[in-house]
Formats: C-alpha cells, structure tokens, sequence
C-alpha cells in the first residue's frame, strides 16, 4: 500500500488512538463525525483493544445525543495511520505507530476507565473542545 494521506486530499482523514479504544478515542471520533459529518474522515483504533467500550463513557456520550452502544473497539494497524492525514494519540505512548509525513498530536487526557459518570463528563467536555479546535485547524466549519 502506498505511504500516502486520504484518497480525497480535499478531504482529510483522522485517526484517534488510545490503548483500549473504549474511552478517549471513541469519544473523539464520535464527535468528530458529528460535527464534520462527511467532510472529514474519521477512524479510531487502540493499540491494545478492549472487548467493549467503557459503558460509562457510552452513558456520558448519550447525554450529548451520541449513542455509542453500537461501537466497538479496533485494533490499531499501521494501513489506518497510513491512511491518515492527523493522527491524534491519547496515552498509547511508543505503542503507536510513527508514519513520515502524518502529522501527529498527543492529547493528555485523564483515562476515563473506572472512573463515574461524574468525573468522566469533564473529560467528555475537554474531548469535544478539543475536537473542535481540531477542526478550525483543519478549515472545517461546524
């Protein structure tokens, strides 16, 4: 497969990673998708994928409207960095793989595993602001 960002250079892809794919990156991806819809590509991944998502974090997101109850999580491979134009880490340290010509953000997020309702709303709020200056960076209007 060719070292090349998304097939659509007008449209650029993310990719969001933590290790489990049950929290942080889902969250990420959700609204992303929420607010681009088809103007950016999304995808989410964790180096070492949980069997669900955190169902905690699926409460938190339905409250925004987002159902993630369908969700699940997927492995991190080096085709989906490939395919990516940012790609945006969230605690899977040197498990991520490191592709020239990405460009790549780490997000220091609390992980929201084991954690209430409570404490992960915050981290919910930082996930979608964080999304949304993403998205000015990228051009895209929402």
């Amino acid at each position: 497969m060719p070292d090349a960002p998304s097939p659509d250079a007008a449209v650029p892809s993310v990719l969001f990673v933590c290790v489990h794919n049950a929290g942080r990156s889902q969250m990420a991806a959700a609204f992303l998708a929420r607010l681009a819809g088809d103007r950016v590509r999304v995808r989410s991944a964790g180096s070492a994928p949980a069997a669900t998502l955190n169902p905690v974090v699926v409460a938190a997101m339905a409250e925004r409207g987002i159902d993630l109850a369908a969700s699940h999580p997927k492995v991190l491979t080096p085709d989906a960095v490939r395919a990516s134009d940012v790609v945006v880490t969230m605690g899977c340290g040197d498990t991520c793989p490191v592709f020239p010509g990405r460009r790549y953000l780490d997000w220091d997020l609390p992980d929201p595993a084991g954690q209430p309702l409570d404490s992960v709303r915050p981290i919910r709020d930082d996930v979608e602001r964080r999304v949304r200056a993403l998205l000015a960076e990228l051009g895209v209007r929402v």
